[in-house]
């Protein structure tokens, strides 16, 4: 086990601890274990933070302990309903205000990356925002007939990819640790986890994979209204350097300025979310960085512009499917459903009750209902599911964490936006849209294109395995001979009548 990332761990969680970080859990809502761990670290929090509660030190923290703590603070400060509204105010500042590197060092980079095409990027301007990664400049591009367009210039901050390789190598030995030291938590999968922050971290790192992320974004919501992302200037991209087209929006978090240029924050945080929940469930690619900070309003439509496609979430569809059949499942207050979906795609393991599952997603679900987004405690419900998972024995599923995460993000966002945001009333007309989808031709057809193309896989397999039967065949043939033992007819039979079974059952679940 590396020593100096178990050191770096170590600090990080007392410069955590010193500021207040853990005061910010609700012992009610954890489990034992859980409530003796942030107590005992608790005791060693600055008296301030102890006597008056107020937690004013963790933005710096966060960004002195390197960018995937300031990842975790960019989340938490889009739910003041978790850590408070002064807190989420504070650590609101990573998001995009954080301290630029030295803009003398931009038109040096910005010639290595790019060669003689840095000479067309004229007038550019300070950093007009900064963050964790990177920091964007605003600048003209100079076309060959003497034309220029605004753009945006984005730069990676030198030597971030240091700091991520440190943070991650901390991030497993925490995770080898915690599988090591305490069994229980191996339900949890924090190496697994640990990988999924890796994979993310290593292509948010390489610009190109935001560009390439943009195009494929951009295609897919090419027919919607309403939601838009910048256009990639391809001749002027490199792993460390990002040229879009530049965009005119009211900051989301600019509530004040939202209201000046007259846009309705109700429709705004519905549509926000609603946007969010179509890229997920019907093209199962969707932004998954939306704080504040990199979405804006459009003032002439009154849509979302989002920026920053840095980190991205895929989902399959078979996680599609269960994401839509669970929101449904809650809007509909199926909840025998939902925990029929949970065992059915493995997310609990078979050993555990249906209806003992089902009964504590209604102790989640029910209180939700009908009751404004202000008057619901998210601490309290995260730290409920939390302990359900513990209860039923259910595993992290790393391919999900990025939705989760990105879930919180945006009806965090949507909450600040129309503070009596009923979550269910808008996803509903979204996941309705996509289940009929789904039961109708057009999903039928999908399915038989999927299917059929399985069985041509199938049917493109068959020479290679019946030449290998010939061959089994021909060896079974030679060392009969050899022994001089008759063939059983019964044998024969029963293999005919198997591998007919066999082929049936094959052809029956392609099919199905």
């Amino acid at each position: 086990m590396p020593v100096f990332a178990l050191f770096r761990l170590m600090r990080a969680g007392y410069v955590l601890a010193r500021e207040g970080a853990f005061s910010l859990a609700d012992p009610a809502a954890l489990p034992p274990a859980a409530r003796f761990g942030i107590s005992a670290l608790r005791l060693i929090e600055r008296r301030s933070v102890r006597k008056t509660g107020r937690v004013e030190r963790l933005t710096r923290a966060l960004n002195r302990l390197g960018p995937t703590y300031v990842k975790f603070g960019q989340t938490l400060a889009t739910r003041p309903d978790i850590v408070g509204v002064e807190i989420a105010t504070d650590l609101s500042a990573l998001q995009d205000r954080m301290d630029p590197f030295d803009p003398q060092k931009v038109p040096g980079m910005l010639m290595k990356a790019l060669g003689d095409k840095a000479q067309d990027l004229i007038e550019l301007s300070e950093p007009i925002a900064a963050a964790s990664i990177a920091q964007v400049h605003k600048a003209k591009l100079k076309s060959y007939d003497g034309t220029t367009e605004t753009v945006a210039v984005k730069l990676l901050r030198p030597g971030v990819e240091d700091r991520f390789r440190r943070d991650l190598e901390s991030y497993y030995t925490g995770a080898r640790l915690a599988e090591r030291l305490i069994p229980a938590l191996r339900r949890l999968k924090p190496v697994e986890v640990a990988e999924t922050l890796d994979r993310s971290a290593r292509l948010e790192l390489d610009l190109r994979f935001e560009a390439a992320a943009i195009s494929e974004f951009s295609e897919n919501i090419a027919d919607d209204s309403g939601f838009e992302a910048p256009v990639v200037k391809w001749s002027y991209l490199a792993p460390n350097v990002l040229t879009t087209s530049w965009i005119e929006g009211v900051p989301i978090r600019d509530i004040a300025a939202l209201d000046t240029a007259g846009i309705d924050r109700k429709k705004l945080a519905a549509h926000l979310m609603q946007s969010f929940l179509r890229q997920a469930i019907r093209d199962g690619f969707f932004h998954a960085d939306m704080h504040p900070g990199n979405l804006f309003a459009d003032p002439k439509t009154h849509g979302v512009i989002a920026v920053d496609f840095g980190i991205m979430g895929r989902i399959s569809k078979k996680e599609r499917r269960f994401l839509a059949d669970i929101l449904f499942g809650f809007i509909t207050r199926d909840y025998q459903m939902i925990a029929r979906r949970h065992f059915e795609i493995g997310y609990v393991p078979k050993d555990q009750s249906v209806d003992e599952f089902a009964l504590a997603l209604r102790a989640i679900g029910e209180p939700l209902h009908g009751r404004l987004s202000r008057e619901i405690s998210m601490a309290r419900v995260l730290g409920q599911l939390f302990a359900v998972t513990e209860l039923f024995d259910m595993q992290t599923r790393p391919e999900l964490l990025l939705l989760q995460k990105t879930m919180v993000l945006v009806e965090g966002v949507a909450r600040s936006l129309d503070p009596d945001l009923n979550i269910w009333d808008v996803s509903r007309p979204v996941v309705e849209a996509w289940l009929r989808d789904e039961a109708g031709p057009k999903g039928q057809f999908e399915r038989l294109k999927e299917h059929g193309e399985t069985i041509l896989e199938t049917l493109g397999q068959l020479p290679d395995i019946v030449s290998r039967a010939d061959r089994a065949l021909a060896q079974y043939e030679e060392d009969r001979k050899k022994a001089r033992l008759p063939v059983p007819k019964w044998l024969l039979t029963t293999t005919l009548v198997l591998m007919s079974l066999a082929s049936i059952a094959v052809i029956a679940n392609i099919l199905i």
